[in-house]
């Protein structure tokens, strides 16, 4: 599945925010080339990601055949070290929806690094077609039910709440809900997954 049209939108929307409020951070804002801490422990990403990651190693194998390879292996790698305990199907990579996968998902490969990190240079080889979860760390963000604001524990040390709250990123969540809703597929998989070749 390639991402639909709206996408490229998203992620200029995304791109804008994130400049926008990495501006206002200033030097509160930790998050620099190498800096990884955001880059292990499995986290759950919407077809519209897995479309886009998929999309972008298209790209990758034709631009960058090494890399595109590297991220591959690594990837396999990770699900046969972790796909015996994948919470959901371990052959398409799709989770589970019953509470107890959930539940098991919380406590799964949470110190496992992404397969899409470069470990000799600490840097994301897909980062032009990340999810939208990696596009929000490290900035305030809305979570949850939009009442509390949270970001990156290793930016804004010793920032006021007043001083956080200035710098919040604003996400277009409704337009990444319609996305994932017009593409028909409400199931959640992993990078690890999404960048395999199927």
């Amino acid at each position: 599945m390639r991402p639909p049209a709206g996408d490229s939108q998203l992620v200029q929307i995304m791109d804008a925010a994130l400049t926008d409020a990495a501006r206002q951070a200033g030097a509160w804002l930790a998050c620099r080339p190498g800096c990884t801490q955001c880059c292990h422990g499995a986290f759950a990403i919407n077809a519209l990601d897995a479309a886009r990651l998929s999309a972008g190693m298209q790209t990758l194998r034709a631009q960058n055949p090494e890399k595109a390879r590297a991220v591959t292996e690594r990837a396999r790698a990770w699900i046969a070290e972790f796909g015996p305990a994948f919470p959901g199907d371990a052959s398409t990579g799709v989770l589970g929806r019953s509470e107890e996968e959930q539940v098991r998902f919380e406590e799964f490969s949470n110190e496992a690094a992404c397969p899409a990190l470069d470990p000799a240079t600490g840097l994301c080889d897909v980062y032009e077609w990340r999810p939208m979860t990696c596009r929000v760390f490290g900035p305030p963000v809305r979570m949850g039910d939009g009442e509390a604001l949270g970001c990156c524990e290793l930016c804004f040390a010793g920032a006021s709440e007043d001083e956080i709250a200035a710098c919040e990123m604003q996400v277009p969540h409704e337009l990444e809900e319609r996305l994932v809703k017009e593409s028909g597929d409400a199931g959640e998989t992993v990078v690890a997954y999404a960048v395999v070749e199927t």
